[in-house]
């Protein structure tokens, strides 16, 4: 049986592993269709496309945190279970990011810890609220991240073809969490709730597109 020592150390370990070790996917870095060539991006589009992988590895780093957060505290051994795996398959999403930025020559965001810790946080807030609302909080969490991921699909360069393909995975696996989080008893959250999410993901993503 684990003892809350255990816990406490299972919960550092997940942080420092998903802030600053390299992240390692269990799946295959999506590739497109008709492969692309970065050669094919000028500078700006380079720095552009960039950034906006930057905002996704964040929101990445902060799924992570969320997840952790959520099945730390989670009642019920089932809804644990499934925020790990999900967990896992977010995981992807962060190598996959991090390792789209480094192909494009630039950097995660500099303030990975602060979005781990703020979402950690979170995360915890919404499990003691109980299950059904952390599922709740889950599935708005993961509609809001869908939107997100569309509006970087519109952005990014049409030459960008390898960006496209990660964020297009990445999202199908989004709409397949938020699903299984309402199948599994989650509750609509209230309206202030929602808009407070949709606050505090602009503050993130407009932050991490620039550190």
């Amino acid at each position: 049986m684990n003892t809350p020592l255990d816990h406490l150390l299972t919960t550092l370990d997940r942080a420092l592993r998903s802030v600053w070790a390299t992240p390692v996917a269990a799946r295959p870095m999506p590739q497109p269709q008709a492969p692309g060539s970065d050669s094919e991006l000028s500078a700006e589009q380079k720095r552009h496309a960039a950034s906006l992988m930057r905002v996704n590895h964040a929101g990445e780093i902060a799924a992570q945190a969320l997840y952790h957060g959520q099945a730390a505290f989670a009642r019920r051994p089932e809804v644990k279970t499934m925020l790990e795996q999900a967990a896992r398959e977010e995981a992807d999403h962060l190598a996959w990011c991090e390792q789209r930025l480094r192909e494009l020559g630039s950097r995660p965001s500099l303030l990975g810890p602060l979005w781990y810790a703020g979402s950690f946080a979170i995360g915890a807030a919404a499990a003691l609220a109980g299950d059904r609302v952390s599922l709740g909080f889950v599935s708005e969490t993961e509609r809001q991240v869908e939107g997100h991921i569309d509006s970087h699909l519109e952005r990014l360069p049409a030459a960008d073809t390898k960006s496209r393909a990660v964020l297009e995975v990445m999202r199908a696996d989004e709409i397949a969490h938020g699903a299984q989080a309402r199948e599994a008893g989650g509750v609509e959250l209230p309206t202030a709730a929602r808009a407070a999410m949709q606050a505090t993901s602009k503050v993130m993503t407009q932050t991490s597109y620039w550190l």
